[in-house]
Formats: structure tokens, C-alpha cells, sequence
């Protein structure tokens, strides 16, 4: 018989990072609590994090969708119901935790890690299912039987087991983010395929207040909240294909894999996995937390949009227009619209918001294992979001397209200063030019926006104040380009190039580099002809 042991709402096991710098350790009912007190959930990576801060958000959503701030039984019934009981609980600058607290306890024997009818985000009995070490299961590691990292950031039998904080930690990261190595399964993790983007406040409850989302895109009702806790019976059908969730609680709490921890002693060992729930992702718009990309393979037929990951190759703001622009035919994230709606109303005091992206890059074209997992934030003027702001938005766009023109005038000499010294194609220069110009040009660019006050300032000033801030840095750039050039660069050579003779000389292509980057107009003419 398995004993009960491990509570979620009682023991310690989310990580949080306090004000001056260190961590502490709490349990799922210590964070709500206290959740004003500390910067940010600081687990061992951002995915981790994502996942926990869902599983906080299901809680809520379930709670303050049908209490009101006084504990009577009141589900919200209109939008401007929705907006006044976020404001409450935002005015207050705490969680109504004496409902929290009551509603968790009488839900507190499903949040047992072990036990024999109801493990918490698990399954009691599995059939025939893969097995993987704590190696598998630690996303620092993410080792498996037939991949050994050779850097690992732990060694022999420690890398092997967790403890059981840590272990409750990845479980609900493994049902967020699992790669498709686990057969059967038909799907990554639900957010494993998102191009996860929330919003960052000052502090753990100011960041979960203005991701409880209580209006579906900032406008509509959601239906009945129903965490996966709250379920009846345990569900122990394997690859089930589902109706996409209609609330939160249960889209935050999917269970996309049926898990079985195997511990000895007070560590996790290993554990069983098969697939579990999942959904189409076409049009999956109850997905507040994701960037979207229109599949249709044309624009003769109805959108279809699917999340998009993002491309850790591109710093966040080369984006913004994905962000927040409302583009014909385009899909904003539903907690832009939500933190617009709040901001439009009044409620939204704030005069900066702050937006953090997490992503995960998986191995190969099977998805068999996590490759990478990155993160990346951007502020700008909250203002922006707002109908009276957005205006703004079109010369933000602008600005990054100016952008994306210097770096090709720079990537363009880059490639002819190769291709004047002896290269075949000078592709690699290219690139490189390419990496370092927005290199350069990302914090600047973040700066920048962050520092447009939509209310005062004049648009042709601001425009004015990035083009003089670039352009030094992208000449610069271009600059020690040329003096790093050979003699054979500086000499030239003639290339026969589509049946065409073309000289490449390095002076030649740094001075027609001066004259594209001199001006506005100059810089247009210049990316029409090199593309």
C-alpha cells in the first residue's frame, strides 16, 4: 500500500527569488500568500517556471472566476464583472487567500505526489509504458538512455535520482514540454509547440494578476473553470484526442502525458510515461499565451492559424508586429488584448509593460529530445496598446524595418569585402555581419522603445532619434569591417557572375555602403537593389 506523503500545498517545493537576491522554497499555498513578497518564480529553467506559473494561474482562475472578493459563491456573469473583481484583488495587492485557502482544502487530498488512488499530475497504475531515469526527467540534464551529455552539470549516482521538490518541479514541466521520445504519443507537450509570451510584472503577484485572464482575448466570457484535480475519475486512456479546452484551469493543467514516479527512499528514481491528452492546434485561440503564424497556403482561403514558436536566432522586438500589432489577417496574443483591455479601461495604471517570451527548440525532425530553451523580454509604453496609443505601432514597425535595412546594406559590404579577398560566395561574412549588426543594434533598439512615451512625444522626434542612434552603430560596424580587409580586398578582383563580368573591390563597396547608409532615402533605394 502506498502511503500518502508529499502535499503540494503543504511542503515546500516552488522556488522563488526574494527581493534581495536569494531563494527560498514554498509550498503551492505559501506562493499565493505570499506571492507580493518576492521578484519571480526561480526554478531551474524558464520553461520550469512557465509551467509552474500556470499550474498558480489554474488555482486562481478557478477561484476568483466563482467567489467574489467577499466568498460568496458568485461565478462571473459579464465582462464588467470580470474587470471589477480583477481590480479588487489588484487594488488590494493580495490574493483573497481566505477563499484560496478554502477552496484548497477541500481539494487537498488530490494534491498528495503519492498515493495510491489519486498521485498528484499522475497516473496510480500503468500499463506497458517507457521507462527513463531522473536523468530524463531533470530538463538541466534532459539525458536519456542512448544520449549521455558529456558536461554534465551533475555526476554519478546524484545525476541518476532527485529529490522530491525537485522531481514535483519537472513532473509539471514534463506534462508542459515532453519531446515525442515517448512512444506512443502523437504530440510534443501543449506548450512545447507555443511561442509562449506573458507579462512580466515588479513582483510574483503583480506578474500572475496580469496573466488572470478574465476575459477570453480581453473581450468574452470563459465557461466553467475545471482543473485537472477536480476531475472525478483518473484518466488512464493513452494518446486521447480531446475538444479544445474552453477555460483555462484546464487548459493549465492538461495532462499530456500519463506519468508514474518510481522513488526509492526519499528520492525519485525514475519514471513510466506514456502519451495522454491532446488537441488539434488549429485555430486553438482559448490559448491566451502564444504568438500565432497563418498556416493557410493561401490568402484566398480562411485563415488557419497555428501556434509559432519562436526563432532563437531573432531578439523579441524584430517581432513586435506579431506582438502586438492588430494586422489584417493576423491574430494577436490573448494577453496583449487582455492587458490592452485593462489598460483601456483605466484599470492598467501602469505606464510600462513588460512582455517575457520562453521557447524550446527540440532535436531533429522527430522532436526525440529538448535541444535548447531560451527566453526574452521587451518594455515599451503600455500606451502603445491602447486605441488612442496605437498609432505608435506603425512607426515602431518602421523603425525595425530601417533596421533590417541597415543590417542588409551592412551583411551586402560584408559579402563583396569576402568576395574581393577571394571567397566563392562570401555567404558565411554575410551571416556574420548579419549577427553582429543586430548585436549591436539590440539594446539600443530596446532603449529606444522603451523609452517612447506615447502621451508626449512627437512622432518625427522619436523617428529621428532612432535613425541617429543606428546608423553610427551600423557605420561603425562597417567601419571595422574595411579595416580588417586584406590587400587582396583592397586590390579587387572580377568575378564572372551569371554570365557578367562584376568587379568586387573592397573601397568600392565600403563607399557605396557610406552613401546607402546617409540618409532615409538613400537606404531605400539601397535595400530595393540588394534585396
Amino acid at each position: 500500500m502506498i502511503e500518502r506523503e508529499f502535499n503540494l500545498l503543504d511542503e515546500p517545493w516552488i522556488v522563488v527569488l526574494r527581493k534581495d537576491g536569494s531563494t527560498d522554497k514554498l509550498s503551492l499555498t505559501g506562493a499565493l500568500a505570499r506571492a507580493a513578497d518576492f521578484r519571480c518564480l526561480a526554478g531551474e529553467l524558464p520553461t520550469q517556471d512557465a509551467a509552474i506559473m500556470r499550474l498558480l494561474l489554474a488555482v486562481l482562475h478557478t477561484v476568483v472566476s466563482r467567489y467574489a472578493p467577499d466568498g460568496t459563491e458568485a461565478p462571473i456573469a459579464s465582462a464588467s464583472q470580470a474587470l471589477k473583481r480583477w481590480k479588487a484583488i489588484w487594488d488590494a495587492g493580495a490574493f483573497p487567500m481566505e477563499i484560496v485557502q478554502a477552496y484548497l482544502n477541500r481539494w487537498h487530498d488530490r494534491f498528495w505526489l503519492f498515493d495510491a488512488e489519486r498521485p498528484f499530475f499522475q497516473v496510480p497504475h500503468i500499463g506497458k509504458a517507457t521507462e527513463y531515469t531522473a536523468a530524463k526527467l531533470n530538463g538541466e540534464l534532459n539525458e536519456s538512455e542512448n544520449k549521455i551529455r558529456l558536461f554534465s552539470q551533475r555526476c554519478g549516482q546524484e545525476k541518476n535520482t532527485l529529490e522530491i521538490d525537485e522531481a514535483v518541479r519537472w513532473l509539471v514541466c514534463l506534462n508542459a514540454y515532453d519531446d515525442c521520445a515517448t512512444k506512443p504519443t502523437p504530440k510534443l507537450g501543449w506548450m512545447g509547440m507555443l511561442g509562449l509570451i506573458f507579462a512580466n510584472g515588479e513582483n510574483l503577484f503583480k506578474t500572475l494578476m496580469l496573466n488572470l485572464i478574465l476575459l477570453k482575448d480581453g473581450n468574452e466570457l470563459w465557461e466553467s473553470e475545471k482543473p485537472a484535480w477536480e476531475q472525478k475519475d483518473v484518466k488512464y486512456d493513452v494518446c486521447t484526442m480531446i475538444p479544445m479546452p474552453d477555460n483555462l484551469s484546464e487548459l493549465y493543467t492538461l495532462q499530456s502525458r500519463r506519468i508514474l514516479f518510481k522513488r526509492n527512499g526519499e528520492k525519485v528514481e525514475s519514471y513510466l510515461v506514456l502519451g495522454g491528452d491532446f488537441f488539434q492546434k488549429d485555430n486553438a485561440f482559448a490559448e491566451q499565451m502564444t504568438v500565432w503564424r497563418n498556416a493557410a497556403k493561401n490568402d484566398k482561403v480562411e485563415p488557419l492559424y497555428h501556434p509559432r514558436r519562436h526563432d532563437p536566432s531573432r531578439q523579441i522586438w524584430r517581432d513586435f508586429g506579431s506582438l502586438v500589432a492588430q494586422k489584417q489577417g493576423g491574430h494577436r496574443p490573448g494577453v496583449v488584448s487582455w492587458i490592452a483591455r485593462l489598460k483601456r479601461e483605466g484599470i492598467l495604471k501602469e505606464k510600462l509593460v513588460k512582455f517575457a517570451t520562453v521557447s524550446v527548440m527540440y532535436q531533429g525532425v522527430f522532436k526525440s529530445s529538448i535541444d535548447d530553451v531560451f527566453s526574452d523580454t521587451l518594455s515599451f509604453s503600455a500606451e502603445i496598446l491602447t486605441e488612442k496609443g496605437e498609432r505608435w505601432i506603425p512607426l515602431v514597425l518602421a523603425e525595425i524595418e530601417t533596421s533590417d535595412k541597415f543590417v542588409s546594406q551592412l551583411a551586402y559590404l560584408a559579402q563583396r569585402i569576402a568576395k574581393a579577398a577571394g571567397d566563392s560566395d562570401g555567404l558565411f561574412e554575410r551571416n556574420a555581419a548579419k549577427e553582429m549588426a543586430y548585436y549591436r543594434l539590440d539594446m539600443p533598439f530596446r532603449e529606444w522603445l522603451e523609452g517612447i512615451d506615447a502621451e508626449n512625444d512627437e512622432q518625427a522626434q522619436v523617428a529621428e532619434r532612432w535613425w541617429n542612434t543606428a546608423q553610427p552603430i551600423i557605420r561603425s560596424v562597417g567601419k571595422e569591417l574595411i579595416a580588417a580587409a586584406g590587400p587582396q580586398a583592397l586590390t579587387g578582383r572580377t568575378l564572372i557572375e551569371n554570365k557578367k563580368e562584376i568587379r568586387y573591390c573592397a573601397p568600392e563597396a565600403y563607399n557605396y555602403f557610406l552613401y546607402c547608409t546617409a540618409s532615409r532615402e538613400a537606404l531605400a533605394t539601397g535595400g530595393k537593389k540588394n534585396g
